[in-house]
């Protein structure tokens, strides 16, 4: 009797250890499971009225239940032929309205109508495609005597397709008229180009003799000296009264340079210089004042235009007419050991200028884009200064040092300035699109390793562990290092509330997926709120960069194996790889600092399964998000 005692007991703990594994695996699965929204939020009435109060967003609607409903024997609420007449009813809306802005002259949202209509893969030719909108813009804003985002979206339409040597002449004569050499020098550039493809046969005719002026071409070749830069540089000064230290009050001052961009008084500076004047949650008293001279020069009150909390940067303004612009067009493209010079106020002292060389390109400080290295000596107070080349193009904007090892410092690339500029110039905080996706840059492509919930990228149920293979119908290629900036730089010209057509695969040489998504406003921390939604198991990917997968662990605390580690993420920096088992201890998020903090245990492969637990620490601010 006592054995089959025993022979029970031991039946029971073995069906105890069979069910706590079955319990195990199946909470792993649940957890690195995508959360999932109900399509019911979005009814058939709702689509209905969008088709007309938003087109965009009715298109996307509809791609939602086509991925989320492949039929209706699945349960779809759908009518596919009124989903098709649905589709085509916010086509034509979205064709009216863009016919409606041009009738109108509302040049950048036709230029938006069409981007959306390209996504869509709608023929724009009839009616004139973004370039034709955004020359239309520049010559308008011009006209207005808005020379700052006239020439910017001159530079744009420029980009997108080369200006005819009378439109690069208009803008020629119009730089030369506002005394800006520097973006003279690129309209003129863009007029010679003109001239190259006429006389190889791509292009209407010149005539005879040279038909750039000689004094347009003369002022355009000219050069401004140091002396000339320094002029239009400022000292930017925040006073935010009294702080407390140590018991006793001391004054709290925030002390930035500044450059001047447009003879009406606009200056950049940096966003973290002017943060006091426009972040919500600072409560104390913030006062900013600019000042062109030396200490005992005025303070000139200055407010903020704009900012791009992403990019660091910040647009201001005076009441002054400044003795000399930067021009933010005729940018250039540094190269390693390229010269450089660097113009502020370090510890106050202003018109400081120090020089160095590029050290080196596309590093990723930012959440946006990549920055510039350079070793040429900035301190506190350099920060918004304006970085140089030997013939006085702007190559970007300080806005970073490390204390501790003083040749390193860091720039905002002036491209990138300039891609920004448009959206800060219309006042306030700056929106840049959304769509949910966090990526990598593998061997492969880009890999989307995280869809953050409640975004248009979960809304259509875009699958990790797929590549990106163009977005609005471009391919990608770039660079190693450099692929996650591309993209990043695809959708930045997009407004939110625009169409965007991403086209997926499971990997080269097999078939391509296209969804076509609705942007969304970037949020300020792009992964906060994906950490309030989602499992942490699956926030290890888009934080530390480690992906996970199901294995037998323990009843009630499940354990993981190491599934992919990122390339040059947190997990890979800690030595992570893959098949490691892991087990997370606890994870905690500090939103009003930004990061995250985990304690995870792990039995490293490489150093023969010795378990050891560690804490890593990640940003809420990805650069490596979409």
């Amino acid at each position: 009797m006592k054995r089959i005692k025993e022979k029970s007991s031991a039946a029971f703990i073995l069906a105890g250890l069979l069910f706590s594994s079955c319990l195990s695996i199946s909470t792993q699965e649940e957890r690195l499971s995508p959360p999932l929204k109900s399509v019911e939020t979005y009814r058939l009435e709702d689509i209905r009225r969008y088709v007309t109060e938003d087109p965009a967003l009715a298109i996307h609607l509809i791609g939602v239940y086509r991925s989320r409903f492949s039929s209706t024997a699945a349960g779809s609420p759908i009518d596919a032929a009124e989903m098709e007449s649905l589709e085509a009813g916010a086509l034509e809306n979205l064709r009216q309205a863009q016919a409606l802005a041009i009738q109108e002259k509302r040049w950048a949202d036709a230029a938006s109508l069409a981007r959306s209509l390209a996504a869509l893969g709608v023929p724009v030719e009839n009616t004139g495609g973004e370039a034709d909108f955004v020359l239309a813009e520049a010559k308008k804003l011009l006209e207005a005597g808005n020379t700052l985002p006239g020439f910017l979206a001159a530079v744009r339409s420029h980009d997108i397709r080369p200006l005819d040597l009378e439109d690069a002449l208009f803008f020629l004569e119009a730089a030369v008229t506002a005394r800006q050499r520097r973006t003279a020098s690129f309209f003129l550039a863009g007029a010679e180009q003109a001239l190259k493809r006429a006389a190889e046969g791509e292009g209407p005719e010149s005539g005879e003799g040279d038909p750039i002026p000689e004094e347009l071409r003369i002022y355009a070749q000219g050069r401004d000296s140091p002396q000339d830069m320094i002029k239009g540089v400022a000292t930017v000064l925040i006073d935010r009264g009294i702080r407390l230290e140590r018991g006793r009050g001391v004054p709290d001052r925030v002390l930035g340079s500044a450059f001047f961009v447009d003879a009406s008084g606009l200056l950049i500076t940096n966003y973290h210089v002017i943060a006091s004047e426009v972040d919500p949650t600072y409560e104390g008293y913030s006062r900013m004042t600019i000042r062109l001279g030396d200490s005992t020069s005025p303070r000139i009150p200055a407010r903020v235009v704009g900012w791009d909390k992403a990019l660091d940067l910040a647009l201001i303004k005076t009441e002054i007419t400044p003795e000399y612009v930067f021009s933010v067009v005729d940018r250039v493209v540094p190269q390693v050991g390229d010269s450089v010079l660097a113009i502020g106020s370090p510890g106050g002292l202003e018109k400081t200028v120090t020089m160095g060389i590029v050290s080196a390109l596309s590093r990723r400080f930012l959440q946006i884009g990549d920055v510039i290295q350079i070793d040429a000596a900035v301190n506190h107070g350099n920060s918004g200064g304006p970085v140089v080349d030997t013939s006085g193009r702007l190559v970007g904007i300080v806005f970073a040092g490390i204390e501790q090892y003083p040749g390193l410092n860091f720039a905002v690339p002036a491209e990138r300035l300039a891609a920004a500029l448009p959206v800060m110039l219309e006042g306030g905080k700056a929106e840049r699109s959304w769509l949910g996706l966090t990526v990598a840059e593998t061997s492969n492509g880009a890999e989307i390793i995280y869809t953050a919930p409640l975004t248009p990228a979960s809304d259509q149920m875009i699958p990790e562990g797929t590549y990106i293979h163009s977005i609005n119908g471009e391919q990608l290629g770039a660079p190693q290092g450099l692929l996650i900036p591309a993209l990043q730089d695809l959708l930045f010209q997009a407004r939110p509330g625009e169409l965007v057509s991403l086209e997926i695969s499971g990997g080269k040489d097999l078939p391509l997926t296209k969804h076509v998504l609705v942007t969304v406003p970037r949020p300020e921390l792009p992964l906060a709120e994906a950490v309030k939604l989602d499992s942490r198991e699956r926030m290890l990917a888009p934080l530390f960069g480690l992906v996970l997968a199901p294995t037998v662990g323990k009843a009630f605390s499940p354990s993981y194996l190491v599934k992919k580690v990122v390339r040059g993420s947190v997990a890979d920096e800690a030595g992570f790889s893959e098949s490691d088992p892991v087990s997370i201890r606890s994870f905690r998020v500090v939103e009003e600092d930004g990061y995250t903090l985990m304690e995870i245990s792990v039995k490293k492969r490489q150093t023969g399964y010795m378990e050891t637990t560690m804490q890593l620490l990640a940003l809420l601010d990805s650069p490596d998000t979409l």
